[in-house]
């Protein structure tokens, strides 16, 4: 597994600042009604909004820590004008900075994904910052380079955490006999994954799980059953859904691709 990818948490930090800003930066001057590609349903306010009230929901599950979520919390309300969501954005994304950073990376805190430290939200909505920071740019039609060493640790998370992981207590992980190579060609770096299905039911929630899935593995040292390659930017963009498969080559045994695609084919806000 290519764990190297990861970047230091004072670098996530940094990205949160810089993502967060160039989002609020483009969304500034953008029709409020455009339509947001990614998400059709969504207009350039809705995603506004929704980023703000992301670095809101997390700058308050960091300041509690290490309680989980208070499903009685109020929520804050949504401001009737743009200039009302714009003021919010930069309220919410500053609390967000000043509680990871007051808070450090090592402390426990709660945490959707396995991992209950506060440097899993670093990581997170470092990653979360950059796709939106995308969307707003995609909706105002002014698309930058997406950061490659924040894009290469975007791939590895979407494979290992958003897509993929370990199967949690009351499932299985069925994997297939497939083991797909992702090829980051401008960091000289791959990452290894065995697609396959997730079996169980969730005892908290009762539901019912039975679909794709993958995991992270070691290099098998063996040849691959297929191999899908591309820039860290080209794959992170496109693992999201935020851009078609111009710039990723696949080569190898379609059914190892197929199997691979079925899991990253969940949708992503």
């Amino acid at each position: 597994m290519t764990l190297s990818l990861a970047l230091p948490y004072p670098v996530y930090l940094d990205h949160i600042r810089i993502e967060s800003r160039r989002f609020r930066e483009v969304l500034a001057t953008c029709d409020p009604d455009a339509r947001v590609p990614a998400c059709p349903d969504w207009t350039a306010a809705d995603l506004l909004w929704h980023l703000a009230g992301v670095q809101w929901f997390w700058a308050r599950t960091v300041r509690t820590r290490p309680a989980p979520p208070s499903e009685s919390a109020l929520e804050p309300e949504r401001p009737a004008t743009y200039d009302g969501l714009l003021a919010a954005f930069d309220e919410h994304s500053a609390s967000l900075v000043a509680e990871l950073e007051a808070a450090g990376p090592d402390a426990e805190a709660w945490h959707w994904a396995p991992v209950q430290t506060v440097g899993t939200s670093y990581r997170r909505q470092a990653h979360e910052a950059l796709v939106h920071r995308l969307d707003a740019e995609q909706t105002a039609r002014c698309v930058t380079p997406l950061d490659p060493a924040l894009a290469a640790d975007g791939v590895l998370e979407l494979l290992d955490v958003m897509y993929g992981g370990d199967a949690p207590p009351w499932g299985r992980f069925d994997a297939s006999g497939h083991a797909v190579r992702v090829d980051l060609v401008d960091r000289d770096a791959s990452i290894w994954v065995r697609p396959g299905t997730l079996l169980g039911t969730d005892p908290e929630t009762g539901t019912k799980h039975d679909g794709p899935h993958l995991q992270v593995v070691d290099d098998p040292g063996t040849d691959p059953s297929a191999v899908v390659a591309g820039t860290a930017a080209d794959l992170d963009a496109w693992l999201w859904n935020r851009r078609d498969v111009t710039g990723v080559t696949v080569s190898g045994d379609p059914a190892a691709y197929d199997a691979f695609r079925a899991a990253v084919s969940q949708p992503l806000d």
